[in-house]
């Protein structure tokens, strides 16, 4: 396999500059026919602009250095290009619309066409063997927007096979997905595979690199640190780790002492109604406390009603509130808008970093104060300086890799992005803050920094809740970890006790636990 012949693709000396950053200096990859290649790198390492180089949202001309594919130089002038070549790239935020059904949206640019027209009745049956080839049993008639995230994956992952698809390239296929869809998509990669389509793999869970690639490439600061070829399931995760970040984890979740003070903030017996579906309650009776100093976990399934409670709380933003209250230092307020919440001292960083957490539109700058306006307006208009030095400051202190805080948050990868919505919240000087996945879709370098982040702020006095959809983070992070199923809070353990069987029994079980209620039982903190 090490002859030329084999190689479908090679990038030779790319470079990439954008004002003010060298994004990619040199880099030099090579992948063979028929292999899952996976990308490593931290978050801003070049690998999503290496890849948009490659499928030409970046044309040739814009960039140094060649990129040979089946063995010719290609100079792609946009995606329509690489597409027509065989190249297919599934961002990370999926390109659907939502409004247009699955076969709409697989054929959209790319119609079926019969005598000029679109022949609608070829266009669906050619989506039902499509769907089948990617495992999906749905009516080609479904609006992408009735479908889950996993689903909206593999129709992705259709339209790519409906363009004849040799090289597909899939940025953090799994960042927002369940265990379950995580298993299905890397199973149809392996099927894929098998028919002979190379794919190649940005990710940075080590587990699901360890589970199908047989080679990887990690880039640092824009430069190939190192390519090798692996065997499945026999990945050195260690190796990976110190070639991403240029020195060794000894641990991946910093050792942190908690001094937890009295609590901060309590919910009790809250009940929410599903913002469109009459009847259905996404928090049924829900009842937790955090206190000051304190790190506390939500663990759950995806749709256990984590994010449905955390935003319900954070000034009723989800939802038809029906019964509960909210107690700050032992006395009950009200927080029936986001406002309210601001002024309470509640923050909620959400999951959704891109449509909830920032406008795309701002500056790091203006971001970073939004939040909180009335610090940086003086005399009624906005002071510009005072406005330049707050940004600074946490451009600083974060390490936020930008060359300055007039940039925009688009320009920023995902970690940086996720630093410049911590700045935001940190800088209202919240007692309470609700953080709804930090770390997706961030690498193992830049999550140790946002633990850190974290472990700093429960350290000023701060109640602090995060949630995650990974267990080893939340028993490496936490103080006490609450479980929800199905809208319902099933337990609560001391993390010393807690381990991922006992908190997998809580998470499947809608039977509320007597740990749940607050009775003293064992692996409850006492309030």
């Amino acid at each position: 396999m090490d002859h030329a012949d084999h190689v479908i693709l090679e990038m030779r000396g790319i470079t990439k500059e954008f004002p003010g950053v060298r994004a990619l200096d040199g880099v030099t990859m090579a992948v063979r026919v028929g292999e899952i290649h996976a990308v490593c790198g931290e978050n801003g390492a070049g690998k999503s602009t290496l890849m948009k180089i490659l499928s030409g949202v970046y044309p040739h001309g814009s960039y140094g250095g060649a990129v040979v594919f089946q063995g010719e130089e290609v100079r792609f002038k946009d995606i329509k290009a690489s597409e027509r070549a065989g190249i297919v790239i599934i961002h990370q935020e999926l390109a659907l619309i939502p409004e247009l059904s699955i076969s709409e949206n697989i054929f959209l640019g790319n119609e079926v066409m019969s005598r000029g027209l679109i022949d609608w009745d070829a266009a669906r049956r050619r989506t039902v063997d499509l769907l089948a080839r990617v495992g999906l049993d749905v009516d080609p008639a479904t609006p992408v927007k009735n479908l889950g995230v996993g689903q909206q994956q593999l129709v992705e992952i259709a339209k790519a096979l409906s363009k004849d698809v040799r090289l597909l390239i899939l940025d953090e296929p799994t960042s927002a997905l369940n265990e379950d869809d995580s298993e299905n998509l890397l199973a149809l990669l392996r099927g894929l595979q098998a028919r002979g389509i190379t794919s190649i793999m940005i990710s940075h869970k080590l587990n699901e690199i360890a589970a199908v690639a047989d080679a990887v490439t990690v880039i640092r600061d824009g430069r190939t640190v190192e390519t090798y070829a692996v065997e499945a399931g026999h990945v050195d995760e260690d190796r990976i780790i110190r070639a991403m970040v240029g020195r060794s984890l000894e641990n991946r979740y910093p050792h942190h002492t908690p001094t937890i003070g009295e609590t901060v903030l309590e919910v009790r017996g809250w009940r929410v109604e599903h913002p469109t579906v009459p009847g259905r309650l996404v928090c049924k009776d829900s009842a937790f406390h955090v206190r000051s100093g304190e790190i506390v976990g939500f663990a759950g399934l995806m749709g256990a009603g984590r994010t449905e409670l955390a935003r319900s709380v954070f000034g009723r933003s989800y939802g038809t509130w029906l019964a509960g209250e909210v107690l700050l230092h032992g006395r009950p307020v009200q927080v029936p808008t986001v406002e309210a919440a601001i002024r309470h001292g509640i923050a909620y960083v959400p999951e959704d970093r891109k449509n909830l957490g920032l406008n795309l539109l701002d500056t790091i700058r203006r971001t970073t104060t939004s939040a909180n306006l009335r610090a940086v307006v003086r005399r009624w208009l906005l002071d510009v300086d005072r406005e330049g030095a707050v940004a600074e400051g946490y451009r600083r202190s974060l390490r936020i890799k930008s060359p300055t805080v007039d940039a925009g948050v688009t320009t920023l990868s995902g970690g940086n992005q996720q630093k410049v919505v911590l700045a935001k919240w940190m800088f209202p000087n919240p007692d309470v803050l609700i953080l709804d996945e930090p770390t997706r879709g961030i690498d193992v370098g830049a999550k140790y920094e946002i633990y850190k982040l974290i472990q700093d702020l429960a350290d000023q006095g701060k109640a602090v809740v995060v949630i995650s959809s990974e267990l080893p983070e939340l028993l490496g992070l936490c103080d006490r970890i609450y479980t929800i199923c199905e809208g319902r809070v099933t337990g609560v353990l001391d993390a010393q006790d807690a381990d991922q069987e006992r908190l997998m029994r809580l998470m499947t079980t809608t039977a509320t636990s007597t740990a749940a209620a607050g009775t003293p039982a064992v692996g409850v903190a006492p309030r």
